[in-house]
């Protein structure tokens, strides 16, 4: 079984190609900026195959990873995460060497920077546009326009313009859902874009994956930067932001035991492995999906088999008795999972169909 003996993470590189060039073709149909999001894979050598469909721009969520990819020849990379004043060597070191993006939402961080920057950085303003994690909204229009005004008159600070991550696509379950959401986010980012000066240099830049997969027309839109379509999982195909045939990774786990008599199986995968990332199907929770395993790949979701208890180590699977009895302590099974981000950060590498190893951000 391709000589593994833990939870591994299998990626199929063709799929995986497949979405990032789909993505690609999109922002080029569309004359937008294609910043994909790289915490979805923290992967050099996954980097490398989103290189060879062109992309020479990144995002990242942190600075660590921004200097992890920076050491693989990334020079333009923008950290969508606000600020931490804290991490200023580090930022001032990378500003120094590649064309650094820095993520702000407040006029005091803006002041810190103009004083401690060594280098310049591009300024991108975080806007909510509707998640409510963080960001300025419509009411702070005050803020926004000061903070455009302090940074174009500072000498190390290059105002981009503003930023946002409507993740509550992720709430969404149907397609429409999307549409709706993504169509309001849209409509504040170009409201607070109309107050600003020289509104004409303030690009807009969204990011999330459901929206970038569904929709066709991203008028008015620079920038995109969705990170989880190059994986895909099962709550994007719940959302309806794809098909099975486009996700690119699962699971592979070792059964550990197998209770027949009340149709369950437990594998060796847990929340350290998949976290605790959940769905709702049936009105029941689930933790991932049973998919046909064959030793050299997977086929298809198999119907009512679903992970539904996980603890640290130890995941529960729910079967149909025909499913389970087939199961035995040492057999090999394929789980779709509920997030692919998480799932990828805990297993920190992975392994193709040719049984090739891919490197992660983990062991850098």
């Amino acid at each position: 079984m391709m000589d593994l003996i833990s939870p591994t993470y299998i990626i199929n590189e063709k799929i995986a190609r497949n979405n990032i060039r789909r993505m690609a073709a999109k922002a080029a149909e569309n004359q937008a900026l294609f910043r994909p999001h790289f915490k979805t894979h923290q992967s050099r050598l996954i980097g490398r195959w989103f290189k060879e469909e062109g992309v020479t721009a990144i995002t990242v969520s942190s600075l660590s990873m921004a200097d992890y990819f920076a050491s693989d020849g990334w020079n333009d990379i923008t950290v969508a995460f606000p600020v931490n004043l804290h991490e200023i060597n580090l930022i001032n070191r990378l500003s120094g060497c590649i064309r650094l993006g820095l993520t702000i939402e407040d006029l005091n961080t803006v002041k810190q920077l103009d004083q401690l920057l060594t280098s310049r950085v591009d300024l991108y303003i975080k806007i909510d546009s509707g998640y409510h994690r963080t960001g300025l909204e419509p009411a702070d229009r005050d803020e926004i326009v000061a903070i455009v005004v302090a940074a174009r008159g500072s000498r190390n600070l290059n105002f981009k313009g503003l930023i946002a991550h409507s993740g509550h696509t992720y709430q969404a379950r149907t397609i429409g859902e999307v549409y709706t959401i993504a169509a309001l986010s849209l409509e504040c980012m170009k409201m607070i874009k109309s107050w600003i000066p020289d509104s004409d240099r303030c690009l807009i830049s969204i990011g999330d994956t459901p929206s970038c997969s569904l929709l066709d027309d991203f008028g008015g839109v620079d920038e995109i930067r969705p990170g989880n379509f190059v994986f895909y999982d099962l709550m994007q195909m719940q959302i309806g932001s794809c098909q099975f045939e486009q996700v690119a990774g699962v699971v592979a786990c070792p059964v550990v035991a197998v209770h027949s008599h009340r149709n369950q199986a437990v594998i060796f995968g847990g929340a350290v492995h998949l976290s605790k990332d959940r769905l709702e199907v049936a009105g029941q929770t689930v933790f991932g999906q049973l998919v046909e395993w064959t030793g050299l790949g997977w086929g298809k979701p198999i119907p009512e088999s679903y992970l539904v208890s996980l603890s640290q180590e130890h995941g529960i699977l729910e079967a149909p008795s025909a499913v389970i009895r087939k199961l035995i302590p040492g057999s090999w099974i394929g789980i779709l999972p509920v997030h692919s981000c998480l799932t990828a950060n805990l297993l920190r590498g992975y392994r193709t169909l040719d049984g090739v190893d891919l490197d992660h951000l983990s062991g850098f």
